[in-house]
């Protein structure tokens, strides 16, 4: 990915639902002005969710992801189906695609009830209305369309701008900590982990918000960081770690100096960090033969000494002193039954949307099951959490 290029996780995710043939492949050529998807006649022609990432006017970056026929039939075809609703989970808006030729069915009732239920904004988009001799009348999330002629696509694009307008654009990941002209250190391992030349996201996006609010960004190695702070001229406002360099950096940094570490401040930044630090005690409360579930936002080449896969388990082991079972899942897979866990750590989740992150956390939290992630874990395992959350004062209190 370029580094000019805006990150998944941050674009706006539309996802299109509908029956076979509704047209949603059509839609989406409609939509974009370029034949991305493959159009036919064949009911089941896109098989598997299809994701492409854009400019959208007047949307801005969005990710587009075209799924299957919700209708789809036999043993694969509900798979299809359940990859489809995988999507929708993500989607930060859905424009359900109806066949105005032939109205809304079972199907469409059912998506529209998921949407509901997890509080997700929807369109619905009737397709095909040149084929029709009237039209409806609709409500102010509905819309008649033709994919095939272009009426009204201009029209569904604002109407998805303005479905999507909540006035909330205030989130950041730290530049609410900072002021102009403060200096912000971050500490940056340089591993196998990180590929030549090019730093990991949740780096990339810090520095990014770091600017955003007129401070200064001064990175640094580990090995670097008692040199970096003692040739700065002024006491940094924050230091932020790479959380598998906390033991180490937390003894260098000066207690007067904030402390926290990228995955901290992204559990705050798309997910619910007051849920994580409570999540984080049941570390204290673990019994031999507990479950605890370690699942990573993204899929990458495993390293020799993986953070997730190994050390993590090699620390909670050797803090709890106890026979604990561990299952590991990544990317887009997720279990759906999540009870027989005790625990659940999740990584930072850079490379998920703020949507997807927290249905994570809700379905945790349905399944009454306790859900931090690294940067915490490990904070806590090391005995220094609560410095960790203490820029943070709504949190403090937690850990008094």
């Amino acid at each position: 990915m370029s580094l000019n290029s805006t990150p998944n996780a941050e674009r706006t995710h539309i996802g299109i639902f509908g029956r076979r043939n509704a047209g949603k492949s059509s839609l989406i050529n409609a939509l974009t002005g370029q034949s991305l998807a493959v159009v036919s006649d064949v009911a089941g022609t896109t098989t598997d969710p299809v994701s492409k990432a854009m400019e959208l006017l007047p949307l801005g970056p969005v990710l587009i992801t075209d799924t299957a026929g919700l209708d789809d039939e036999g043993a694969l075809g509900g798979l299809r189906v359940d990859k489809s609703y995988r999507v929708l989970f993500k989607s930060d808006i859905a424009l359900v695609v109806i066949d105005a030729t032939q109205g809304e069915n079972e199907y469409d009732i059912k998506v529209i009830s998921n949407l509901k239920e997890q509080k997700i904004p929807y369109i619905k988009v009737y397709n095909k209305c040149d084929l029709i001799d009237s039209e409806k009348p609709i409500a102010d999330n509905e819309i008649y369309i033709s994919a095939a002629s272009g009426k009204n696509i201009h029209e569904l694009k604002e109407l998805i701008a303005k479905q999507l307008d909540t006035g909330d654009n205030d989130k950041h990941i730290c530049a609410d900590l900072l002021s102009p002209s403060d200096i912000a250190v971050l500490v940056v391992p340089i591993d196998s982990a990180a590929p030549k030349g090019r730093l990991i996201l949740p780096q990339q996006q810090t520095i990014r918000d770091i600017l955003e609010a007129g401070a200064i960004s001064a990175v640094c190695k580990e090995t670097e960081l008692t040199d970096t702070l003692s040739s700065l001229g002024k006491k940094p406002r924050l230091v932020i770690t790479d959380s598998q360099a906390f033991a180490n950096v937390s003894k260098e940094v000066p207690q007067d100096i904030p402390l926290t570490s990228f995955s901290i401040l992204f559990a705050r930044y798309k997910g619910d960090l007051e849920q994580n630090v409570k999540g984080v005690t049941m570390l204290d409360r673990l019994n031999d033969g507990d479950k605890i579930l370690i699942s990573e936002g993204c899929t990458h080449h495993r390293q020799c000494d993986d953070i997730g896969t190994v050390k993590l388990p090699r620390w909670i082991k050797e803090y709890t002193g106890k026979d604990i079972e561990l299952e590991f899942s990544s990317g887009g897979e997720f279990p759906r039954e999540l009870q027989k866990y005790s625990l659940i750590i999740h990584c930072g989740g850079c490379t998920l949307n703020e949507r997807e992150m927290k249905y994570r956390l809700a379905c945790a939290a349905d399944a009454g099951v306790p859900m931090t992630n690294y940067g915490i874990a490990i904070a806590y395992i090391n005995g220094i959490l609560k410095r960790c959350v203490e820029p943070f004062e709504n949190i403090r209190s937690l850990l008094e």
